[in-house]
């Protein structure tokens, strides 16, 4: 076992997808470094990975905070004698409209999203290049394809990311044993959307369906284990998707609309900052309580309805032609 242990670094692993990750790459007996702005919770991570065999190390670290992360991704070399898997995840969330949201929110949420993943890459790659190996691992989510209404800065940092990793793949071409790996889920059922900084005056809950995080843990392990380029998890990050390279104009505006709807429905609640500046104290679990943990079944019924919706459309637009 103690051969085939991997040392791997997870920023983001007190809450949502980051734990989940954890506790899975924990089930192999790997050797962890766990990173996160809330010590507290990492503790909390670090003694549940521990039971399944695994070594850990917990760091507080803001991933905004460049040296930071060149001091996490040392500690871990030193910790493992080298660093075999990097997984940025560390996230946040502003919703409302852009130019009611404060500035200096939608900038730290680019400096969270974009720049916490870029500094965590320029950390590990020169690790990586000295071993000749390795594996970046970078949790993106849908919204890197498809455009967030009333919710800008979050959209313009995964799109970027999306472009940051192609423009990586293609520039580590001459070390094929350093891989950079984009994963793509759905909506999952984890609290961001609960920690989420919220202009909107309204309560927030993310669109059915919501995909357990126990699945992107799991990919996660497998690209791991078996490194892509690029992962899309869950039918509907793939119909998404689809959708919005066929039918961008088309599905910006259904988007705008459901989230419209939805709002003027939701019953009202202050505006917060959420964890934007600063971690919050609750809800740091796997899960968000949106779904039913391990339960794909339910999004059938939705699967179903946006894969005959989409047809249809792509019907329309080769007899428009």
């Amino acid at each position: 076992m103690e051969i085939n242990k991997r040392t791997v670094v997870i920023t983001g692993a007190s809450s949502g997808a980051g734990r989940a990750i954890a506790l899975q790459f924990a089930r192999r007996a790997d050797r962890l470094i766990l990173a996160s702005r809330n010590m507290k919770m990492l503790e909390e991570v670090a003694e549940e990975c521990e039971t399944f065999g695994a070594e850990v190390k917990c760091l507080e670290v803001d991933v905004t905070d460049y040296h930071a992360v060149i001091n996490l991704a040392a500690a871990a070399d030193e910790f493992g004698n080298g660093i075999d898997i990097w997984v940025n995840n560390a996230g946040v969330l502003a919703v409302g409209a852009f130019d009611e949201i404060p500035m200096e929110v939608s900038e730290q949420v680019l400096k969270t999203n974009l720049l916490g993943y870029m500094h965590g890459a320029h950390a590990v790659l020169p690790y990586f290049k000295k071993q000749g190996k390795g594996i970046l691992i970078n949790n993106i989510s849908i919204g890197g394809f498809l455009a967030v209404p009333m919710g800008a800065a979050y959209s313009a940092s995964k799109f970027g990311l999306r472009g940051f990793g192609q423009a990586l793949m293609a520039e580590l071409a001459a070390y094929p044993d350093i891989h950079v790996c984009d994963a793509f889920p759905a909506f999952l059922d984890s609290p961001g959307i609960q920690h989420a900084a919220n202009y909107t005056g309204k309560y927030l809950k993310p669109s059915p369906p919501v995909y357990d995080p126990e699945r992107l843990a799991q990919a996660i392990a497998k690209l791991a284990d078996q490194p892509k380029k690029e992962k899309m998890l869950g039918s509907v990050s793939v119909l998404l998707r689809l959708s919005a390279g066929l039918f961008p104009t088309l599905t910006q505006f259904v988007a705008g609309a459901v989230i419209k709807g939805y709002l003027k429905r939701a019953d009202p609640i202050p505006t917060t900052n959420g964890n934007i500046f600063a971690p919050v104290p609750f809800g740091n679990a796997v899960h968000g309580g949106w779904g039913i943990p391990g339960k794909p079944r339910a999004h059938r019924k939705y699967i179903a309805g946006m894969a005959a919706s989409l047809a249809v459309l792509a019907l329309i637009k080769i007899l428009g032609k």
